[in-house]
């Protein structure tokens, strides 16, 4: 008696629900989300290091790890920290730091200037300084001296619809 009773509310409860799962009612339930990413490519020169005038014996700037490494690793970090769903862009872009006697990078600057590149230049600003790489000063006539380093890239985002 008990199973027959089991049987009988299950398959009530089948058919009472089987209604409300009406094919026009599914279509009109169904929600479309749509997401914008964006494919980057970034082809990131070495580091050039603008020279000092009026010195004879001057040495550049450098880098913990080398130049080669320096700009892997702000490539990794632009992978990772780029906000790339705000802006599309594509070009070369110079980003110029300075470096003081000290080996601390005191300025960043990004050119050239286009529509929606400061949001891309505030991100860059933060992703060189997030890079905890230790830098030598560069130097003239054996004292160190505040001097520039310039990072070139040419930099394209594709966006796609995914």
């Amino acid at each position: 008696m008990k199973s027959f009773f089991v049987i009988l509310i299950v398959s009530f409860s089948n058919l009472l629900f089987a209604q409300q799962y009406d094919l026009e009612d599914q279509e009109s339930n169904v929600i479309i989300s749509e997401t914008n990413k964006n494919i980057l490519k970034i082809d990131i020169k070495e580091p050039l290091q603008i020279s000092v005038k009026d010195c004879k014996d001057f040495k550049s700037a450098d880098v913990e790890g080398g130049a080669t490494s320096y700009s892997e690793t702000v490539r990794r970090y632009m992978f990772n920290y780029l906000n790339s769903e705000f802006y599309v862009l594509n070009g070369d872009f110079t980003f110029t730091l300075t470096i003081n006697e000290l080996g601390k990078v005191t300025k960043i600057e990004g050119t050239p200037k286009v529509d929606n590149s400061e949001v891309f230049f505030e991100d860059m600003r933060y992703i060189l300084r997030r890079i905890k790489n230790k830098w030598t000063p560069a130097s003239c006539n054996g004292k160190p001296v505040a001097s520039q380093v310039q990072i070139k890239m040419n930099f394209n985002s594709i966006a796609t619809d995914i």
